[in-house]
């Protein structure tokens, strides 16, 4: 790790060099090419020159221990101490900068959730899935636009799709992708048994036009009279629209706006996002799964998280992680799952790093 940050520290000792050079100073473009550069490189610079600096205060510290002089040894004891602790904060911070960024970190995300097994109760436990991202949106201060839904009778939610918008939005939900278990004595059971029902969330980066290109003849657009709750005009109008992507048979129906143009951009946004995810898997190994793989199948096997009610506990199978405040969680308090799970990925990265290097 060390051998690779070194080279880093001396391209950085090397463009500060080439930067104090009148030819450079005095050709912008030339000068904005290397100060960008320097600026990707001097977090990873500067505190690898902090570490070295730690690492000679501390040889020079261990010296003092050898002195006869007892209330020295002491004072560089305590000194010792401090200068190990920062030692391995900064090494910490070392491993985390030479991680590469993920570029989707700074997204928005389209989030799904549709309901799996478990028929009524899958739905209603898609519901409170929905409520838990939107109340832990609103405490993040984000932006969320439902784009889609599709309830049931008894205020479940078969499928809805959101928009959600703001600071690093991808990097805090990325993780909730998968299939999310739920175990509870359903409304709708009479003799109190405990059901096991699921329902399966995908988080999608939201793609940028550029990321995305869409031809007219890629695209099969169809107009359909509006069902379900919506007032009086609801089914006189063709205002929902179904958008087929001809190439990759996906498949995208809004029809909860009254406007076809609101319906029709809500679609394409959707499009855009799957069809982003779509490429960018098939370009990298880490995003190899396909988004079937995802988001799993809905089976009752399948799941990356447990909400279990009688034992009020929550359980993240992937870290094997537990908390028993289950009510907290639902109302929006996730962070400490994502923190966990952003730790784990890290460290899982970090490793892999190292082998490679």
């Amino acid at each position: 790790m060390f051998e690779n940050i070194e080279k880093v520290l001396q391209r950085y000792n090397q463009l500060n060099s080439i930067l104090a050079t009148p030819e450079v100073f005095n050709n912008p473009k030339e000068y904005t090419k290397y100060v960008k550069e320097k600026s990707e490189i001097e977090p990873l610079a500067l505190t690898y020159q902090a570490y070295r600096e730690l690492e000679r205060n501390i040889g020079a510290t261990r010296q003092l221990l050898e002195t006869n002089d007892e209330e020295l040894k002491v004072l560089a004891k305590e000194e010792l101490l401090s200068l190990e602790k920062q030692k391995e904060s900064t090494e910490n911070r070392l491993k985390e900068l030479i991680l590469p960024k993920d570029p989707l970190d700074t997204k928005n995300v389209i989030l799904e959730i549709r309901a799996g097994a478990g028929g009524e109760e899958s739905a209603l436990f898609a519901g409170d899935l929905l409520r838990m991202y939107l109340k832990y949106a609103e405490k993040r201060k984000w932006r969320t636009e439902i784009l889609s839904e599709n309830t049931t009778g008894m205020g479940g939610y078969k499928e809805v799709i959101i928009l959600i918008e703001g600071e690093r939005v991808y990097s805090r939900l990325k993780f909730e992708s998968g299939v999310h278990r739920v175990q509870r004595v359903p409304k709708t059971e009479a003799s109190g048994r405990i059901h096991t029902s699921t329902a399966t969330v995908a988080i999608l980066p939201e793609a940028d036009d550029v990321e995305v290109d869409i031809k007219n003849d890629e695209l099969k657009i169809d107009t359909f009279r509006a069902g379900g709750h919506g007032g009086q005009n609801v089914n006189k109008l063709e205002t929902a629209i179904r958008i087929t992507h001809l190439p990759t048979g996906t498949i995208i129906v809004c029809q909860d706006e009254r406007s076809q143009y609101q319906n029709k951009m809500k679609a394409m946004t959707i499009l855009k996002s799957r069809l982003l995810t779509m490429n960018m898997e098939k370009q990298t190994s880490e995003r190899a799964k396909d988004r079937k793989n995802q988001v799993g199948t809905g089976d009752r096997s399948e799941k990356i998280r447990t909400y279990n009610f009688p034992q009020n506990r929550v359980t993240d199978h992937r870290i094997n992680y537990t908390v028993y405040t289950l009510s907290s969680i639902l109302s929006g308090e996730v962070d400490e799952f994502i923190d966990q799970l952003t730790e784990y990925y890290r460290a899982n990265e970090l490793a892999s790093a190292m082998t490679d290097k």
